[in-house]
């Protein structure tokens, strides 16, 4: 069985989760205690050298990044689909990964990680407005992409909206919701509203 080291908090390992999820593949997860530094003992650094979250095991075979992980799991278990057939299917939902790994994922965590986890008055103010504008750039692109269908890639569910979700998730944090685009909007509620994202909602 596909044993999953994850801690409820990680975004990353979220995405994995809602994937297996949408599969029905069977999986045990393994909460790593990221506050007691368990990401770092030499058991786990045998596994995941990064001392991240998440990561897969697969009957001796180690995956420690989360686009890989999902790409993984789409191979081995390619029912139910959710990469479209062909190269080019493959390539639209590869490219949108990447984007959200570097366009969103990378100044989100600038605002979560503050805005989550510390008090207000430590916050880093100019740091946090200047991701937001990043975010909010961003948004506009996926909102013109959005325009008259109901996901990114081939209009039908994919890893690539999976691996916006737990970000989507924690869209009005990073933004103002009375900003945020009409078809994002919608899009993201209806991403979040699928049983796999409401099972894995984080822990508060």
């Amino acid at each position: 069985m596909i044993r999953l080291h994850n801690h409820p908090f990680s975004t990353f390992g979220r995405r994995v989760k809602i994937a297996l999820l949408e599969k029905n593949i069977p999986f045990e997860e393994i909460v790593v205690d990221l506050a007691r530094r368990q990401q770092r003992t030499p058991e786990y650094l045998a596994l995941n050298p990064y001392s991240r979250v998440p990561t897969l095991e697969d009957d001796g075979f180690v995956l420690y990044e989360s686009s890989a992980i999902l790409m993984y799991l789409e191979d081995e278990h390619p029912e139910p689909a959710l990469i479209p057939a062909g190269n080019r299917g493959r390539a639209e939902v590869d490219m949108h990964l990447r984007l959200c790994d570097a366009q969103m994922a990378a100044p989100a965590g600038t605002v979560i990680f503050q805005k989550r986890f510390f008090p207000e008055a430590r916050w880093n103010l100019e740091a946090i407005a200047k991701a937001s504008a990043e975010i909010a750039k961003h948004l506009a692109i996926l909102d013109r992409q959005l325009d008259g269908v109901d996901f990114l890639v081939h209009d039908r569910y994919t890893l690539a909206d999976i691996a916006y979700i737990p970000f989507l998730h924690f869209l009005p944090l990073m933004v103002d919701p009375a900003t945020v685009p009409a078809n994002v909007a919608r899009w993201a509620a209806e991403l979040l509203a699928r049983a796999s994202s409401l099972e894995t909602v984080p822990a508060q």
